[in-house]
């Protein structure tokens, strides 16, 4: 099978990123993960970029890593180290998951900011019936977002769970009835998400996702604040609040 690499479209405040091996349901292969990571790498380097998608061709999300593909590799730490990666990513990350999401798939999309799926979701992760131990970082993830009891679920029972569960377990956001119903709800997000102003909207993410990993740097957040607080976005922003019009923010 010919490599059919993820990949990368940036448009203004809006990073795509499109997984494109839909014969195997997005499974993938080692040159896939550092072609993520390139393209994540130029996002970031990249500051108009407020908001970055990934999404997937054909009708699953993904089916985690190859793990057959490269003998000796050690899967666990590639898909941590781009999980890890991609939680700290700059701009808001989200995910528009259709289909099924298994294995380290279901980290990466948990290291997303938001998660919308369809009715024909559905989520599974083998690891213990393959004799597979999960990674720290993924573990980390999923007991943060979706507590303790459903981690257990997922990774100690191998529950597979549908779009209704997904949902109810918090790992979806919003649940959408189809894949029409999914790309209006993702691009409403992505539009209303772009329309923020930068430095508050990145800043928040950072910070946010820091305090959930107990690693809160306090000199970091209040260099943020202050610069968001002396910002001329801030007071285009109130501004444009006081004459009930849409902002014009420009990140500084």
């Amino acid at each position: 099978m010919p490599h059919q690499a993820p990949t990368l479209e940036l448009d203004g405040p809006m990073a795509r990123i499109t997984l494109r091996r839909p014969q195997v349901a997005n499974r993938l292969e080692l040159l896939d993960l550092q072609t993520l990571h390139a393209h994540l790498q130029r996002v970031n380097e990249r500051p108009e970029v407020r908001v970055l998608l990934l999404q997937a061709q054909g009708k699953h999300f993904c089916s985690g890593f190859n793990i057959d593909a490269v003998p000796g590799v050690d899967a666990g730490a590639l898909f941590e180290a781009l999980a890890d990666a991609w939680e700290r990513a700059r701009p808001v990350t989200v995910a528009a998951i259709h289909g099924g999401v298994y294995g380290g798939a279901t980290d990466l999309a948990l290291a997303c900011d938001f998660r919308l799926g369809t009715q024909a979701c559905e989520m599974f992760v083998p690891a213990a019936r393959l004799g597979l131990h999960f990674y720290r970082g993924g573990m980390a993830r999923y007991v943060n977002r979706l507590g303790l009891s459903v981690a257990k679920r997922i990774l100690l029972a191998c529950e597979t769970l549908d779009a209704a569960a997904m949902r109810d377990s918090g790992f979806l956001d919003h649940l959408l009835p189809d894949r029409a119903a999914l790309d209006d709800a993702v691009a409403s997000l992505c539009d209303r998400l772009c329309s923020h102003a930068p430095l508050a909207l990145v800043g928040m993410k950072r910070h946010l996702n820091a305090l959930a990993n107990g690693d809160l740097d306090q000199a970091a957040l209040a260099a943020d604040i202050a610069a968001a607080n002396a910002s001329a976005d801030l007071a285009e922003g109130v501004k444009a609040w006081q004459e009930k019009r849409a902002p014009k923010f420009v990140g500084r």
